[in-house]
């Protein structure tokens, strides 16, 4: 007769096997379970690993200083470092096909001016679309030109200049830091208000061109206030206008091209910011917060000022302000390009 410690038949085990099958597969179930919202939390703790601004220009050039400027307290308000990346090279199209092919993560984004708006038309063959590539975050800094002339140009205010112009058809020298340059696509739009063709210089960069304005090689140059107002204030070079509306802050004296008779002349070298696109919502709300935050700062946005650059409103430092700025500023541009038969490939 078998005892207590005899074994138990195989038989009669083996009922029991799918139980503890069962049982087992809902314990797992059941601790899948509690891990997941510990998962989701994860998921949404972006950025987990540092955000990386690209910018289509050299180092130390005005779109850099922009991005270098906002990098540290965007970088406090994501938590996470905001590393500056420069990618040069064709007019800023380079940086743009690199950004709109990145992993569409939230963590590399792309700042860019007003060369954005005007690739379409100076391009016939782009490799990315600026309307369909990127999701937008927002507008980001506005930075007038100046309109100047060698100091000894023998005209005093833009009326005068544009009476030499047409004494001097086709003498007269018009420079531009290159193919695509704001300070070429300015030039572009004075000629085609004033209805004149000049003869145009360009040169590899603004310092090139500034150095033979200064030197008299050359006649005119359009160029930002970032680089421009210190030339002005000491009387080193004339100035016949301020591309913007409304006349600066750190040039009261000197009037607008639109007051002096260029109804409508207007040239800002605006920035955006973009991410690829396909970015998770949660990650362009959080750019777009630190973006918001970054602008009000009280040391960025002196620093602006001294630089004679805007804050737009925060009504366009939105992802729909961005987007519909960039749409008029592609209409606006693109026929002054096309007209001008020029094109950077």
């Amino acid at each position: 007769m078998p005892t207590p410690h005899d074994t138990v038949p195989v038989a009669a085990i083996a009922p029991l096997r799918p139980l503890r099958r069962r049982l087992a597969a809902a314990a797992c179930a059941a601790a899948a379970a509690l891990l997941l919202p510990a998962a989701d939390a994860v998921a949404q703790a972006w950025p987990d690993k540092p955000v990386t601004v690209v910018v289509p220009f050299a180092a130390g050039g005005p779109t850099d200083v922009v991005a270098r400027l906002l990098a540290v307290p965007m970088g406090r308000s994501l938590g996470q470092p905001v590393i500056v990346e420069n990618a040069a090279g064709a007019g800023g199209t380079i940086a743009a096909n690199k950004v709109a092919r990145a992993p569409a993560t939230g963590n590399t984004v792309f700042l860019h001016h007003m060369g954005m708006a005007t690739a379409p038309a100076l391009y016939k063959k782009l490799t990315f679309d600026p309307l369909k590539d990127f999701e937008y975050i927002g507008q980001v800094v506005d930075v007038p030109m100046t309109l100047l002339g060698r100091k000894d140009l023998p005209a005093g205010n833009l009326q005068e200049l544009l009476a030499y112009i047409k004494q001097n058809k086709g003498k007269v020298m018009l420079a531009n830091a290159g193919l695509g340059a704001v300070s070429h696509l300015c030039g572009l739009l004075f000629q085609s208000s004033i209805g004149e063709e000049l003869t145009t210089v360009p040169y590899k960069g603004t310092g090139p061109a500034m150095s033979d304005l200064l030197g008299g090689q050359v006649d005119l140059l359009c160029d930002q206030t970032t680089q421009t107002v210190p030339f002005i204030k000491d009387g080193r070079l004339k100035v016949f206008g301020v591309t913007v509306p409304q006349r600066l802050a750190a040039l009261p004296a000197v009037p607008t091209l639109d007051e002096q008779g260029l109804k409508g002349f207007e040239v800002k070298v605006w920035h955006g910011l973009y991410a690829p696109k396909g970015t998770p919502a949660e990650a362009q709300k959080k750019l777009n917060e630190a973006l918001r935050a970054a602008l009000q700062d009280p040391v960025v946005k002196q620093r602006l000022a001294e630089l004679s650059s805007d804050i737009p409103p925060m009504s366009k430092v939105t992802p729909e302000g961005l987007k519909t700025h960039l749409e008029s500023e592609i209409a606006k541009w693109g026929p002054v390009i096309r007209k001008a038969g020029v094109y950077a490939d």
